[in-house]
């Protein structure tokens, strides 16, 4: 494989481009994207059983998802999901775990098989250590994305706490409210963080990972915002799909989102082969 050093890339915008027809990052995209949806209703059918554990309802999931989710794409998870947890399934939790976790092991290997290309390195940790690294993510992806559940719950409770103690000011509220997008950031970085550092097949230091981190997690935000918009607004998506509109809207809001978590690991490559390599 032609080393990045020995291209002539004036900018690091143009050596990106060059990566994203050498590794393939459209095919990789539509893989994840293709991983993303086996394990999207597993994982949300697991979260909302979940959650009967904590002082959450199954809006405050749906409600997370629904901020950057294009319309259409919610009404049909709400559906399935709807339907799902109606059906009061008592081997529900269990056959959640099990789906969520391999279906989203199946992601996370997809998603190293592309770090990988992207610093050039070979996979030589066994199936049972790639493995159990999946399951780790995983684990750890869920206990972010509660906790970002819990956070608006307990913060609603603290914002009005600190407004009836110390008698501020109504605008203090509404401000108080509208920091969930920052925590919404806060945590979608700590989850990209994590991805890039732990999923490639190579010893990292975070500072070497948060350019990608930052990248895919403003990037996702405005990306699905923006998509959102455009679905909501222009692309008229169930005139032409019909009943499979739905589906079309979500795999290539899927796709998006695979297309920029593969581009934030390029960008940590290309980093990393230009400003920690030379001084090894």
């Amino acid at each position: 494989m032609e080393n990045i050093n020995e291209t002539n890339s004036p900018s690091w915008l143009k050596e990106l481009v060059w990566r994203f027809q050498r590794d393939e990052i459209s095919r990789l995209a539509a893989e994840l994207a293709y991983y993303f949806l086996l394990s999207l209703f597993p994982f949300l059918i697991f979260l909302i059983t979940l959650i009967g554990f904590f002082p959450l309802e199954q809006k405050d999931v749906l409600n997370l998802i629904s901020e950057f989710a294009p319309k259409q794409t919610m009404k049909m998870i709400e559906t399935n999901v709807n339907t799902i947890i109606g059906s009061h399934n008592e081997g529900l939790l269990s056959f959640g775990i099990i789906a969520t976790i391999w279906s989203a092991s199946n992601g996370i290997n997809a998603i190293v098989r592309a770090f990988n290309r992207a610093y050039e390195v070979e996979e030589s940790r066994s199936f049972i250590v790639a493995r159990g690294m999946a399951v780790m993510l995983t684990t750890a992806m869920i206990f972010v994305i509660i906790t970002a559940l819990l956070l608006p719950v307990f913060g609603k409770m603290i914002g009005l706490y600190l407004f009836s103690t110390f008698g501020l000011s109504v605008t203090f509220l509404a401000i108080w409210s509208a920091s969930r997008w920052i925590v919404s950031a806060i945590i979608l970085f700590i989850v990209f963080t994590g991805l890039y550092y732990f999923a490639p097949n190579k010893h990292l230091k975070l500072k070497e990972v948060v350019r990608g981190s930052a990248f895919a997690t403003f990037g996702w935000m405005i990306a699905s915002l923006a998509f959102s918009y455009y679905v909501g607004n222009f692309g008229n998506y169930t005139a032409t799909y019909g009943s499979l509109g739905g589906i079309i809207i979500l795999m290539v809001w899927l796709y998006i989102s695979g297309m920029i978590i593969v581009i934030g690991g390029e960008i940590n490559a290309i980093y990393y082969q230009k400003n920690v390599i030379p001084h090894e």
